[in-house]
This record gives structure tokens, sequence and C-alpha cells, in this order.
């Protein structure tokens, strides 16, 4: 197994896949979107609770391989107590750091446990799997139900 590919499954990676964070639905979620990458079948869908103009409460729930499940739970731990805003600015900083190539500034250090995700740079067709709770999250804003 190379490097690139230890790095893309670290114990992280894993654990929030097999045990991912904020699973399920919320009883009364006030943004809402669900988003698919067709190329492989991953579906997240991501719901939110704002209240006071920050995120109150976050579930995601859907099917996909263990990378697309692990980045909606670690993208979802860091969602609670930020507003839409910062929620916004997270998501373009991860969508960032994952397209980046060898040689541009690191992102990681800013994204926290999202870090992790770092190594999907490497591997152009797991990019959309580790992005998709963010790309989801950024239409759950838009879309805001009530």
């Amino acid at each position: 197994m190379s490097d690139a590919v230890r790095a893309l499954y670290q114990e992280v990676i894993v654990e929030h896949g097999a045990h991912p964070r904020h699973r399920g639905a919320l009883a009364s979620p006030t943004h809402a979107a669900e988003l698919d990458n067709p190329l492989c079948g991953d579906v997240v869908e991501l719901q939110l609770v704002v209240d006071g103009g920050r995120i109150a409460g976050v579930a995601h729930a859907g099917h996909g391989c263990t990378l697309s499940i692990a980045a909606a739970s670690l993208f979802a731990e860091q969602l609670i107590g930020r507003t839409l805003a910062e929620a916004r600015a997270l998501a373009a900083e991860l969508e960032a750091m994952v397209a980046e190539v060898a040689g541009a500034p690191d992102r990681a250090q800013s994204l926290g446990s999202l870090a992790v995700l770092a190594g999907v740079r490497e591997f152009r067709s797991r990019r959309a799997c580790a992005t998709l709770a963010a790309r989801a999250l950024v239409r759950a804003i838009a879309a805001r139900r009530g």
C-alpha cells in the first residue's frame, strides 16, 4: 500500500466511517439538502437546525463509501456553534484544500480535524467523496425550510 493510500485511509477516517457522528435525522430541521455523486453512488443528506444565527444541530444520512461517510461525520462535528457564514467558509476551505496541487499553501491547519482529508488531493476520483457533505451544506443553506 502506498503512502498516499495510507494517508487517505488513516485511522481517523476508518473510525468515522465505521462509527459516524451526528448520523441520523433531526426532528425539525430548518435547513436540509440531499446530494449524490452519480460517478460512485454516494448519497448524503445534511440537515441543520439554526437558532439565534448559529448552527445548533446537525445530522447527516445517506450511504456511500467509507470516505464519504467519514467526511460527513468529520464535517458535521465542525459545524455545531458556527454561523451560516462561518459554515460556508469552512465548506469553501475544505473544497480548496482537497483541490490543491502539490506546492500550494497548506490549508490543512485551519481545518482542524478535517485536515485528515488532505490525502484525498492525490486521488482526483475521490475528491467528490470528501466534499459531498460540504456541497450539501451550501445547498441546504440556500434551500432554507419554512
